[in-house]
């Protein structure tokens, strides 16, 4: 088994999961193409194209902003990683607004008259899913570091690392 692992560089779990997931994959993949094979090739250019040169530039700025905009401040207590509180509610409103836009900037022309419901609540319900995930997330912080501070009072007569207990 250590054998395996080091030549492989996981457990063998990981290998069949991974497996697993190619094959269901490409059996997708086989059932779409068999359909709509020129369609699919079209989307998945296209999303290739709209992902690479669009969108990585645009959150890859975005995020690097929200760092530099943060990073020249001293800290003032005990300092916990917090870009992470701030990309993941960010990465997953941003995922619901790709998959919904059509619904939430009401350009779903033929929507409420196939199924007879309103397109009006889709903009509010985003922005409240919104609202929660990055309400959810500073808690989540606030919690993290509250205590990193409680750890940060106890911790205060051991010496940190790179420092000698002794004078």
């Amino acid at each position: 088994m250590a054998r395996f692992a080091r030549w492989y560089g996981s457990g063998p779990l990981h290998l069949l999961v991974l497996i697993a997931s190619f094959a269901l994959t490409g059996y997708a993949m086989v059932r779409l193409f068999a359909v709509q094979p020129w369609e699919v090739a079209i989307w998945f250019v296209g999303a290739a194209i709209l992902h690479d040169l669009i969108l990585l530039p645009l959150y890859s700025l975005a995020d690097l902003s929200a760092l530099s905009v943060l990073r020249h401040r001293a800290p003032a207590g005990p300092t916990v990683p917090w870009i992470n509180y701030l990309r993941v509610p960010a990465f997953l409103s941003g995922l619901l607004l790709l998959v919904w836009f059509p619904l939430v900037l009401r350009l779903a022309v033929p929507y409420p008259g196939d199924t007879g419901l309103s397109d009006n609540v889709y903009l509010g319900r985003w922005l409240a899913i919104t609202a929660v995930l990055f309400a959810a997330s500073a808690a989540a912080f606030a919690v993290r570091l509250r205590g990193a501070r409680r750890a940060g009072r106890g911790d205060e007569s051991r010496p940190t690392a790179g420092h000698d207990a002794a004078p």
